[in-house]
């Protein structure tokens, strides 16, 4: 595997992480969902982000 599929695994993993992390927040409830819920959902955000920037890049390189 290249560098770049490397990156893009690790980057879709990150994504994924942070989703359940998020989830398990909410099902948590209480303190911890209004806590880290909202940071969360960014960070998901930011790495999906990512990740579709490198799928970009990966498409635009072949």
């Amino acid at each position: 595997m290249d560098m770049l599929t490397i990156l893009i695994v690790l980057a879709i993993g990150a994504t994924v992480a942070t989703m359940f992390m998020g989830l398990l927040a909410m099902s948590g409830g209480g303190s911890a969902d209004r806590e880290f819920s909202t940071p969360l959902m960014w960070t998901r955000v930011g790495f999906q982000a990512l990740t579709l920037a490198l799928l970009v890049i990966a498409v635009m390189m072949r």
